[in-house]
């Protein structure tokens, strides 16, 4: 069984991050910029919780953190009908794992909704295996999706609809950020991408 060396696997990551944008041309849509996003890894090694969870999958499987032991995890919070940051960052970590080469099987992407109202479980696999096949879409109730956000620090809002107006047509705010653990379940990376205040964030540059 090959052993994946953890450190050099994470810098040729973090190599891959920074030029993923260069590499595909994928643009990161804003309202107030068009220029490509050039991400920031930071290190979070010990100041963030071990993944730990329980959500719901497809099929209305129970899905936790040991269905991904000796997987590295890309997991990130947004939503289905997120018309640019989501599918965008979804593009972008599929085109960071397509040049992994053969250290993709080792990976996978943890998409979680926070908007659990209109996002079904299957719904949302869907959404990501529209982008990677290995990817994986997750929801639970809304006291679920805030406990698991709290913990690694994810700010959301859903502008709950007005009386008399349609109940699923609503806009939904997230924090942006991909959490990256290793095979072992230990936060090691936040990545972020160039829109977010760097003098916020309290963990140290890992690169960029």
């Amino acid at each position: 069984m090959r052993v994946l060396n953890i450190h050099a696997f994470f810098v040729r990551l973090c190599r891959l991050f920074v030029l993923s944008t260069a590499l595909t041309g994928v643009m990161l849509l804003s309202a107030c910029s068009d220029q490509p996003a050039k991400w920031s890894l930071y290190d979070v090694s010990g100041h963030l919780p071990d993944l730990k969870f329980s959500l719901q999958a497809a099929g209305n499987k129970n899905f936790t953190q040991e269905d991904l032991k000796g997987k590295t995890v890309l997991m990130f919070f947004g939503y289905a009908s997120c018309p640019d940051i989501c599918p965008t960052t979804m593009a972008q970590l599929s085109e960071v794992i397509a040049k992994l080469g053969d250290d993709a099987k080792d990976v996978r992407i943890i998409f979680i909704s926070v908007d659990p109202h209109r996002d079904t479980p299957d719904m949302l696999q869907a959404y990501v295996d529209a982008f990677n096949k290995n990817a994986i879409g997750l929801t639970g109730n809304e006291d679920q999706i805030a406990a698991l956000a709290r913990n690694y620090r994810i700010a959301y809002q859903i502008e709950k609809p007005k009386a008399g107006d349609n109940p699923d047509i609503y806009d939904v705010t997230h924090s942006r950020g991909v959490f990256i653990f290793d095979n072992q379940g230990k936060a090691r990376l936040l990545a972020s991408d160039p829109w977010i205040d760097r003098s916020r964030i309290p963990f140290p540059l890992y690169c960029s």
